[in-house]
This record gives structure tokens, C-alpha cells and sequence, in this order.
């Protein structure tokens, strides 16, 4: 009926207009629709209230169509904001297959909170963020959208953001997330949004190692992996740790008191079955590689406001410099060059831990469990018609989602540094194992920092190990 009599008041109007030009001739016939839509009356004034109820109901309607389904709404208030705040980092939500890792607040599109969570990725319809609002009590709830990321390979369950519009007239510290937008608050459970505030970077470099697992032991090749990052210049590493060794957990300890690593507690096998493989076809679990996708994420928005740069490699990886003696003066370089670029790729080159050149046998790190990198400086040649896998170091404020080997959505351009200025130091298993020794390169980059790297390394054996 509104849009019945909407789309007759325009005609008439229309046509009055139409007939004022032309000296107002045949108005006639338009009055008599008019009468008909306001009743038949011929008062004016009953006209001008007609026009004002139809034109009103219109615009409600209009506006009512036009508003954003996603949009906070207040559902109810309260006297104080409640709930049990949650300080797992892995949360499962009842009743549904959603897991919350952490909500970070951004900006960059608008004012919204992101957070940063594993979702099945069929099952997972609907999702509401419920935000408390001090000190007036008010209770907004969001429609959240949900959006997986597309480097699930194959796995039922995968990395998700799932992104809400906050309170234009809060800046709530705490979500809740909920299936429905109908409920009780307090008994939601309720998570910190991080990065409110924007501070000045406390670091330039943070590395992020993803899933620490299967009872890590490789002892002598993570401290010199650590002593390395800090040699080239990173501030801060975190961890997200499933499990490892004692011997390990001694290390980790040492680190963690001298501030150089953040452990991100990682229980994931405690709610998804996992596996160690990247793609389902290979392990048919719910989730691959231990949700690595999904630490990398969190570790990037962790690290959001407090790091220059955020660097995503793995343990057994070292971005090693060729043409520069640290990666402060790498990456001042290759911005210099590459202006408005937010991610600088690397390529992994393997260096079996198969093929040895004893040059640096220390005897106090024989009985040490790992492997001693300063012994392997031969690198497998590249493999016909397939492309190295990358590492990054990215710039975390234009990067809106990752994976391992690239970024998936960012606000500035990807950047391929050359072999000549930088390549992955990776030392593991053989990926050519049947190559003779001969066919390997020899590439000793990594002796130019011995001196440093033995003292460096001898002063955390001899404070855990030895």
C-alpha cells in the first residue's frame, strides 16, 4: 500500500510540475487522484496532511530497507558490564564449531572488531559480536561476517575473520561472541579487544613461529636459529607452543625471562583432531599443520602496534642477508626501492642436514640434541619447473590476511627479493636426496657471523644445557 501510494504521489507531483511549466493547464483530472488517495476531502489542508503521513511513511520504509543489516543494535541494558572474562587462547563456543582465538580492534576500513578464529567451514551460517558498553550498560549486538580464508586446502575446519561493526558511540573493551543475537551476556564468555590504542613501535623486528609441536627436541639448532634472529636484528620472537621437550622447555624459559620470546600457549589437539600435513588428502584431519594459518593470523595483529616489521618463518629458517650485514639496513634498502610495498618475500633454499662440512665441531655441543648449522653450508640447486616457496617479512598495518609462503589480502604491493640480496637459510631433511654431494652449491654466507654466533651460543648452553 506505502509503495502503491508512493508511486502515485511522485506521478502526481510529476505531473503538477509538468503542468505549472506549461501554465497549469488540465490539473483537474491530477486533483481528483489526489482526492482519491486522501479520502475525497477537498480541503487543502487535509491534501497537506496526506502528503506529510504518505511522505513520512515512505522514508521510514526507505530507510528501513536502506540500513545495514550489520549495524550494532541495543538489545537491552544493564547496570554493569559482567560476563567471565576468557584468557584461553583458544575458546570453543558452545553448541557450535566455532573456536575464538582473540578480537583485535581495526580501523583501516572502518571501525570494527576483527577476531581471529577457526570455523568449520559449512556448518558456521551466523554469528553475533555482543558488545558491553560503559558506563551507561547499553548492549550492542552485531551480525558478524564470516570469512574463511581461502587456504583451508581441503580441510573441514580453517582460519576464519570474523568481523564485526563496534558502537559508534563506545569503544567497548570487551566482545562477546554468540549464534544468536538472542541471550543473557553473562553468561557469554568475554574477550579483551587488543590494539586500541596505537603506541609507538617498541621493536622493529618480531618473528613469528607458528605451532611448535610433536614434542620439539631439536635443541642446539633452535638456540642458534634464536642467537642468529638477534644478530640480524629481531627484538621479540613469539611462539605459539603445543608441546615440547624438557631440555626444550629449559631453553624456552631462558628466553622468556630475558624478554626476547612471548609464548602463546597453542592447545589445539585438545579440540580439533589435527594433523602434521599441509593438504587433507595427505592426513584427512579437521585441521592442517596444528592451525598454523591461524597463529601466523593472530601473530600478525598481536604484533599489530608494537613491531615495525613482523617476520613469518618457521624454527629451522633464517632470512640470511647477502648484500647487507643486518636486516635493518636489508630493509631499509629494499623499501628505499620498493616504496608503498607491505611484503617482501624470500626464497627458501634447503641445506640438508644430510650433507656435512665439519668445520665448526665444538665437542661441548655434541652431547646437545640438534642439529649445528655451522656445518651445513651446502644448498640443493633448484628443481626444474618448480618454484621455491617463500618467507616474508611483511609490514603488519597493510597486511589484512596471510598464510605460510604469501599474503592472501593487503593494502600495498608483494615484493620478490632477488637471490642476490637475501635467500632462506632452511637446514632440514633433503628434498634431492639422490644428488651426489658434488651437484649441491656451496654457499658459507652464514660463517661470516661464527665468531658472534659460537660466543653467542655457548652463553645459553652453559646457562641450560651444559
Amino acid at each position: 500500500m506505502v509503495l502503491r501510494c508512493s508511486v502515485v504521489l511522485g506521478y502526481w507531483c510529476l505531473r503538477m510540475r509538468q503542468h505549472k511549466v506549461q501554465g497549469q493547464r488540465n490539473v483537474h483530472p491530477h486533483l481528483d487522484t489526489f482526492r482519491m488517495l486522501c479520502g475525497g476531502k477537498k480541503s487543502y489542508f487535509a491534501a497537506t496532511v496526506c502528503i506529510v503521513t504518505l511522505t513520512s511513511m515512505v522514508t521510514l520504509s526507505y530507510l528501513r530497507l536502506q540500513r545495514p543489516p550489520h549495524l550494532p543494535k541495543i538489545i537491552y541494558e544493564v547496570s554493569k558490564c559482567r560476563g567471565e572474562i576468557t584468557n584461553s587462547t583458544i575458546t570453543p563456543l558452545t553448541g557450535n564449531r566455532t573456536f575464538i582465538v582473540s578480537p583485535y580492534f581495526d580501523n583501516r576500513e572502518g571501525k570494527v572488531t576483527r577476531v581471529i578464529g577457526i570455523v568449520h567451514h559449512e556448518d558456521v551460517k551466523e554469528l553475533f559480536c555482543w558488545f558491553c558498553c560503559q558506563p551507561d550498560g547499553k548492549i550492542y549486538v552485531s551480525k558478524a561476517t564470516i570469512d574463511v580464508h581461502s587456504d583451508r586446502f581441503g580441510f573441514p575446519y580453517g582460519a576464519a575473520d570474523i568481523v564485526c561493526s563496534e558502537p559508534e558511540n563506545c569503544d567497548p573493551t570487551y566482545v562477546s561472541i554468540h549464534q544468536s543475537p538472542l541471550g543473557n551476556i553473562d553468561q557469554l564468555p568475554s574477550f579483551e579487544i587488543k590494539n586500541r590504542k596505537a603506541e609507538p613501535f617498541p621493536v622493529d623486528f618480531t618473528v613469528c613461529i607458528s605451532a611448535m609441536f610433536g614434542h620439539y627436541n631439536n635443541v642446539l639448532q633452535f638456540i642458534q636459529s634464536m642467537e642468529m634472529y638477534k644478530i640480524l636484528g629481531v627484538q621479540k620472537v613469539v611462539i605459539y607452543k603445543n608441546n615440547c621437550s624438557h631440555l626444550m622447555e629449559k631453553v624456552l624459559r631462558l628466553y622468556m625471562e630475558e624478554g626476547t620470546v612471548e609464548i602463546i600457549p597453542w592447545p589445539i589437539n585438545s579440540h580439533l583432531k589435527v594433523s602434521s600435513e599441509w593438504h587433507f588428502s595427505m592426513d584427512g584431519k579437521d585441521i592442517g599443520y596444528y592451525g598454523q594459518i591461524t597463529a601466523l593470523n593472530d601473530c600478525l595483529y598481536r604484533n599489530m602496534q608494537r613491531s615495525k616489521f613482523v617476520i613469518l618463518n618457521d624454527a629451522d629458517e633464517i632470512i640470511l642477508p647477502l648484500k647487507h650485514p643486518d636486516w635493518k639496513t636489508m630493509m631499509s634498502s629494499l623499501q628505499e626501492e620498493n616504496p608503498g610495498a607491505a611484503v617482501f618475500l624470500f626464497e627458501n633454499h634447503i641445506f640438508p642436514k644430510s650433507i656435512s662440512t665439519p668445520m665448526f665441531n665444538i665437542s661441548s655441543w655434541n652431547t646437545v640434541p640438534g642439529v649445528n648449522i655451522l656445518n651445513h653450508v651446502h644448498r640443493e640447486p633448484d628443481r626444474k619447473d618448480v618454484i621455491n616457496p617463500k618467507k616474508m617479512i611483511v609490514d603488519p598495518r597493510k597486511v589484512i590476511q596471510t598464510s605460510v609462503h604469501s599474503v592472501l589480502r593487503a593494502y600495498g604491493n608483494s615484493v620478490n627479493v632477488p637471490m642476490d640480496v637475501a635467500l632462506v637459510y632452511h637446514c632440514r631433511e633433503p628434498l634431492q636426496a639422490n644428488l651426489p654431494r658434488e651437484s649441491l652449491i656451496k654457499d658459507t654466507t652464514l660463517w661470516r657471523y661464527n665468531l658472534s654466533l659460537i660466543m653467542n651460543v655457548n652463553k645459553v648452553l652453559y646457562q641450560t644445557v651444559l
